[in-house]
């Protein structure tokens, strides 16, 4: 029985086996060359490359992990929708009715003005309740044409622009509502009717109390006694689940309203 040793000499690994019982002077004929370095540094670029395959195949599970969205279904006042394998797919079903043909032409033609008187209404009746200025700096979150932000600045809110994930110059720019792409503290005043179309509605309100100023006010309009369209993706029962995630802001005032298929105006103001 041999006892084989490996050793490494300039460009090769050697395997000394005993010859005659011993093992003799490394350059004799029994010491063979077992591997270049190249193959040895080949061999470990496969090792690694084996490696990063199992990383990034623990790394995608986990990805899937975080699009699934049955933690929040966890709240029973707040039911997100399934069907979501990812979020692109998520933000192509928005964007299916964000770019339809049909309802783009409805929300600039039929829907323009009409939509516009209501928002302003909605608008004028914060300004007497002090929660909006002239002076305030506006967001309209999923504003899609930008009747919202139109509306503020008919009632005299002129610093107003919304965002949506297709944009609708100059009333609107491009930018998620998950993400926005605004500094911290940037807005005195946010509004947004789209709350259920949020994915992630804790990231939701995250953002806009990351973006708002102290003091600053934020206001929902939300469905709680009948279900959204085909494209939302949550459900909302009751106010309580929003007090829960507006945890840096406290709930000034809740209304009914009538508002294109939503019925409850909910307002936060941010902590100073």
């Amino acid at each position: 029985m041999y006892v084989y040793v490996f050793t490494y000499i300039q460009n090769y690994i050697y395997i000394i086996k005993p010859c005659g019982g011993a093992i003799r002077n490394m350059k004799e004929s029994c010491i063979k060359p077992f591997v270049s370095k190249y193959f040895f540094a080949s061999l470990l670029l496969s090792i690694s490359f084996l490696l990063y395959l199992s990383y990034r195949s623990s790394l995608d599970s986990t990805i899937i992990s975080v699009v699934d969205p049955t933690p929040f279904s966890a709240d029973p006042g707040l039911k997100i929708r399934p069907g979501y394998t990812s979020y692109d797919s998520y933000v192509q079903r928005q964007l299916n009715k964000t770019l339809n043909p049909k309802l783009r032409k409805i929300w600039t033609t039929r829907d323009w003005n009409r939509k516009i008187l209501v928002f302003s209404g909605f608008f004028n009746d914060l300004k007497k309740k002090n929660l909006l200025f002239n002076s305030s700096k506006a967001l309209c979150i999923g504003a899609r044409m930008g009747q919202e932000v139109e509306a503020l600045k008919r009632v005299g809110v002129f610093d107003s622009v919304g965002i949506d994930l297709v944009p609708s110059p100059p009333l609107v720019m491009k930018g998620d509502f998950h993400h926005q792409p605004f500094d911290d503290e940037t807005f005195d005043f946010e509004f947004s009717n789209v709350f259920d179309h949020a994915l992630y509605p804790e990231k939701f309100v995250d953002e806009i109390q990351r973006t708002l100023k102290p003091g600053g006010v934020g206001v929902l309009h939300v469905a709680l006694s009948r279900r959204s369209d085909k494209y939302s993706a949550n459900d909302l029962f009751s106010v309580e689940p929003l007090k829960k995630l507006f945890k840096r802001s406290k709930l000034v005032h809740v209304r009914t309203v009538d508002g294109f298929g939503l019925d409850t105006e909910v307002i936060f103001r941010k902590n100073k």
